[in-house]
């Protein structure tokens, strides 16, 4: 049984650089695709209008920050002024980090809002050009690729078209 099992493995071992002649394989940067892609261009600039405004408003509050931080490095303030800055600076701070969470959970919701759609479009011109070329598999991830074997470019074309 064990030889059986033995020519077994070795046969197909032996047949696998016939099959893989025919085999084609490809692969896609997504992240690129995000980055590069015309549409992901102007997701980009479009949520930066969106949430430009809340952005100008952290930076107004970082500016007082810094206004309260020198004023009371100040010695002379008086105890009453020193008290006031340090109340200020503090609920400063605390609305500062929480508008700040706040603007990363909605941007990053948004985005993945309009990701989606650019994902799809990106998947279906995936599966146009595997079935135009015929490639056997895709991938989207990998932790070495061959440049020959991307279809970014290609993707990007396409997503661009």
């Amino acid at each position: 049984m064990k030889a059986l099992k033995w020519w077994l493995a070795v046969l197909s071992v032996a047949a696998l650089p016939v099959h893989a002649a025919d085999f084609k394989l490809g692969f896609i940067n997504i992240e690129r695709i995000y980055r590069e892609a015309g549409v992901s261009v102007a997701i980009y600039k479009k949520l930066d209008k969106e949430f430009s405004s809340r952005r100008d408003e952290l930076k107004k509050m970082e500016t007082r920050a810094k206004d309260l931080e020198s004023m009371l490095a100040k010695n002379s303030l008086s105890p009453d002024d020193r008290k006031r800055f340090e109340r200020e600076y503090a609920g400063l701070d605390r609305d500062y980090r929480a508008k700040s969470r706040e603007l990363a959970e909605d941007y990053n919701q948004r985005r993945n809002e309009e990701f989606a759609g650019v994902t799809e479009r990106a998947n279906r011109a995936v599966k146009e050009i595997a079935q135009r070329e015929n490639y056997d598999l895709i991938l989207q991830e990998a932790v070495y690729i061959n440049p020959k074997f991307d279809l970014t470019p290609q993707v990007l074309k396409e997503l661009d078209k």
